[in-house]
């Protein structure tokens, strides 16, 4: 009878320490990786940009006077460890592509933990850790070629940058029509990617108007498939921006890229860290290039011209008659974006001071004193960031194109480009080889 009793004790405690030692699964991990993610979002206003998850696991203890940075650090790095014991060697790719973004999402959560801590890292080396990218450079005389090209175009006396926004001044949006202007360059957005990209029935959005802000656009997530989208009008808006923001920040920009993320892996799979969206890490260089390209997407070619000429300007009671030079100068102006990422590094870096910043700004941007000024507080606040709208457009594009998603492949391109937003990414799974 000892006996017996005395195999049946071994039994039990050999099934209990086979079960702790079982590894935890990357569902198991997820509800961690959310509550870190959720407290760390209560000492830094910008870290979370969305949380649509079970309401039980924000925090609820109370907050500290100052952050706990080391125990977070630590917490962070146990987390990864954990995510790199999961063998996913005989699962599927979409399985790989999920535990790789987890890593990669939790290796920005422990690099903008240790900045918080007063670690600091270069320009380059800050976007790779928090983006997944390495960031291409440029040099003075690439902007120089392209200022000279729109020297020869943009009209009027004075510096190219006073005789460019003194011509963008015509396509300014009148602050009356603004809000018309918007509603209808979104819905036609909305009713082109919903020809193509099938939403949640509920799907909806709020539009709102605010001031005293670092960006233009911004869209607030708020889980359920529904947004709050704000513009910026503390500069004047120009009309082409109507479009771009229209996509950008809702259809099929970031409102159609949370609303898949949120259908496709937290409710139909379950993976809950899909819940939580930490802004600075990889996820967000899909985010903002996603919603760059996807202006092209929706608005291939001369289609978008021809709709803002023919809709847009009538209702914002703009002249279209300059329009096509507009547009021509905007083309070779867009070519300067990475200008603006230059700007961020150098002042980031401590080569610029701020004057040299905006400076810089105004010469290769064409910003106006106070738009340059607004710019170089993006980069305060945002820091590495920037490179998510340009590299991230330019990383979207050329896997999308290199799928088959070309420009006179249309129905490929939204295919292409629809999986791309359904599904785990960061820019390095995105890499095409040359």
């Amino acid at each position: 009878m000892k006996y017996i009793l005395y195999s049946t004790l071994l039994s039990v405690l050999f099934i209990a320490c086979t079960h702790e030692q079982k590894p935890a699964s990357l569902d198991d991990l997820a509800e961690n990786y959310v509550k870190l993610v959720l407290e760390i979002g209560q000492y830094n206003s910008d870290f979370v940009d969305a949380y649509y998850g079970p309401e039980e696991w924000k925090p609820t203890a109370k907050k500290q006077d100052s952050i706990p940075v080391q125990d977070f650090i630590v917490r962070a790095e146990e987390l990864i460890q954990s995510v790199s014991d999961i063998n996913v060697n005989d699962s599927s790719v979409l399985i790989k592509n999920r535990k790789a973004m987890f890593t990669k999402q939790l290796t920005a959560i422990k690099t903008k933990l240790e900045m918080i801590a007063g670690k600091t890292y270069d320009f380059d080396k800050e976007a790779q850790l928090l983006y997944d990218a390495e960031p291409p450079q440029y040099t003075e005389e690439h902007f120089d070629q392209l200022l000279s090209k729109l020297d020869s175009l943009v009209p009027g006396e004075g510096t190219l940058t006073e005789r460019f926004n003194l011509f963008a001044d015509k396509f300014i949006i009148p602050k009356a029509k603004l809000d018309t202007v918007f509603r209808v360059a979104i819905a036609e957005a909305r009713k082109r990617t919903l020809a193509n990209v099938s939403l949640p029935g509920n799907e909806n959005f709020v539009l709102e108007y605010v001031t005293n802000k670092n960006w233009s656009g911004y869209n607030y997530y708020q889980g359920n498939y529904e947004s709050l989208i704000q513009i910026n009008t503390d500069h004047p808006i120009y009309i082409e921006r109507a479009i771009d923001l229209a996509c950008h920040e809702g259809y099929p920009g970031h409102h159609v890229f949370n609303a898949l993320l949120e259908k496709n892996l937290v409710v139909d799979k379950g993976w809950k860290e899909f819940s939580v969206y930490p802004l600075f890490s990889p996820q967000s260089l899909i985010a903002e290039g996603s919603a760059n390209y996807g202006i092209d997407v929706a608005f291939p070619g001369e289609e978008r011209v021809d709709y803002e000429k023919e809709v847009l300007f009538p209702i914002a009671g703009l002249d279209s008659s300059k329009a096509d030079l507009y547009y021509q100068i905007l083309e070779i102006k867009g070519k300067l974006n990475y200008a603006g990422n230059e700007a961020a590094r150098k002042y980031l870096n401590g080569e610029f001071t701020r004057e040299e910043a905006a400076k810089w700004l105004e010469k290769y941007s064409l910003n106006t004193p106070e738009r340059a000024l607004q710019r170089t507080g993006f980069f305060d606040q945002y820091r590495s960031y920037v490179i998510n709208y340009n590299l991230g457009k330019d990383i979207v594009a050329t896997y999308v194109e290199a799928n088959g998603g070309t420009a006179d492949n249309p129905e490929k391109r939204w295919e292409v480009f629809k999986e791309l937003l359904s599904n785990p990414n960061t820019a390095s799974d995105l890499k095409v080889e040359e």
